[in-house]
């Protein structure tokens, strides 16, 4: 009886030229050795014509897939069976049209976007890196050029003449340009709308109460540096409720992830996903967990024992990967998973879970059940949750603030506050009571990223309602 099956072997009992199917996928993965005349069991039954098919099979290989191929006649207890030996060819093969990867012990033929993907690898191309005839100059965003050259002053990865340089000129330095076309790259980091040109680019968000039910989403689009920006955003003013407590009278908001893995987490999602696959990044947040999926493709031999560990920068998108490092978001040292868990670790928040299957990468961070029997001890779902001991806090409240602090009525609109004040002076309300109140942190928008929203509301802070109950 012979070794079992593996990624290297495979047993037929007999021939048939639609076995040419697994010498393709042999030959377009790391090679390996087809056995004729072997049941599937391992054991050797015999090949009844395998002197023939020892001077035909090389042949037939050539002119079908044009590859060469080792034939050996062998024999055991006087059964002969035939070795097909397959060397790993750094060009595609296909059969019939028709290209085929030997995965673990099973063989799989390649469509979509896995195939864009084989055959871009095998001609030393990268999706990223491809041109996009149909994206010119006109499609690059002002305003994203002119972030890029904030963020890579301030990291100083490129000199002052470059980035006074033209757009065009600039583009061209970040190696965005093939000849006359810019790469697909180029589209993701600087046009208004990437999704014109690469569909699913963009971020899911979604608040779920249980795997299946779900309560809220968002849509983060743009280009690449503001949905990493816009997204951390999201989460921490709308998905993440914090627990408040104070430094002197300091707010400070505690969350169930910290800032810097977050940052990393959608940086390493965004930068080196799989924009082949049409889905977007999704966020799924529970009141227990946050969970970001992303397509990804590990490299070539890499396990996710490999990610985990210390390993080289082996970027899946390296045409994204270099603006993003010029801009000072990322490093080029492979460590970006490592960071995260470092950021938890310092936090003394849970470990993070990585899991990885062909295409498909989750990272989950659990929240602290400390955090959670504070979360659920507080003021409900909704609101963001005071610590349990509230410390003696007293701001010094204007008598004009004082007056709003004792009508505010939940969430209300400006005109609803103006009305309940009896004051009709838009400036006067907006400097003497809206802004003031907003500075001595006892008053929140519940909008506050979007501060001019027509939704705009305002509600007591913690500290105000603090400050209240001790006037009672």
């Amino acid at each position: 009886m012979l070794k079992q099956e593996s990624q290297h072997t495979e047993w037929k009992e007999t021939w048939r030229d639609d076995y040419l199917r697994w010498v393709s996928g042999f030959a377009n993965a790391q090679g390996g050795r087809l056995l004729l005349g072997v049941n599937d069991k391992g054991r050797v039954v015999g090949l009844p014509d395998a002197a023939k098919l020892l001077e035909d099979l090389p042949n037939k290989v050539r002119d079908l897939l044009g590859i060469v191929v080792d034939v050996n006649l062998h024999d055991e207890a006087d059964l002969p069976y035939l070795e097909v030996v397959v060397q790993a060819y750094p060009n595609p093969i296909s059969y019939r049209g028709h290209y085929y990867m030997r995965s673990g012990s099973t063989l799989q033929e390649l469509k979509g976007a896995a195939l864009d993907r084989f055959l871009l690898g095998r001609h030393g191309r990268t999706w990223d890196g491809v041109p996009l005839p149909q994206f010119s100059l006109a499609d690059v965003s002002a305003p994203a050029m002119a972030r890029f050259r904030q963020l890579a002053q301030r990291s100083g990865r490129l000199d002052a003449e470059t980035l006074a340089d033209s757009d065009a000129n600039l583009l061209d330095k970040l190696r965005l340009k093939e000849g006359t076309y810019f790469k697909r790259a180029t589209a993701l980091l600087f046009a208004a709308d990437p999704q014109r040109f690469v569909t699913g680019a963009f971020v899911k968000v979604g608040y779920f109460e249980s795997e299946t039910e779900l309560l809220y989403h968002d849509e983060v689009e743009g280009d690449l540096f503001h949905q990493v920006k816009n997204t951390l955003d999201l989460l921490l003013t709308k998905y993440l409720k914090a627990v408040i407590s104070y430094d002197g009278i300091v707010r400070v908001e505690t969350f169930p992830v910290p800032r810097a893995a977050l940052r990393e987490a959608l940086l390493n999602a965004l930068v080196h996903r799989d924009y082949a696959v049409t889905a977007p990044v999704q966020i799924r947040v529970y009141e227990d967990r946050l969970r970001i999926w992303n397509p990804a493709v590990l490299p070539e031999g890499w396990t996710l024992d490999t990610l985990l560990g210390a390993h080289s920068s082996n970027p899946y998108n390296p045409a994204i990967a270099n603006a993003f490092f010029r801009a000072g978001e990322i490093e080029a040292w492979g460590r970006g998973v490592e960071r995260i868990f470092a950021a938890c670790a310092a936090a003394g928040t849970p470990k993070p879970l990585l899991r990885y299957q062909p295409f498909d990468m989750w990272l989950e961070f659990p929240f602290d059940p400390a955090y959670l029997k504070v979360l659920r001890a507080g003021q409900g779902q909704s609101e963001q949750v005071e610590a349990q001991v509230t410390p003696e806090v007293t701001p010094e409240v204007t008598p004009e603030v004082e007056r709003m602090l004792r009508r505010i009525n939940g969430e209300m609109s400006r005109v609803e506050l103006m009305s309940a004040l009896g004051l009709k002076d838009e400036k006067h309300f907006r400097v003497h009571y809206q802004q003031t109140a907003l500075a001595l942190g006892v008053l929140e928008m519940t909008v506050p990223d979007k501060p001019q929203s027509r939704l705009q509301k305002y509600r007591l802070t913690p500290a105000g309602r603090h400050w209240l109950a001790r006037q009672a």
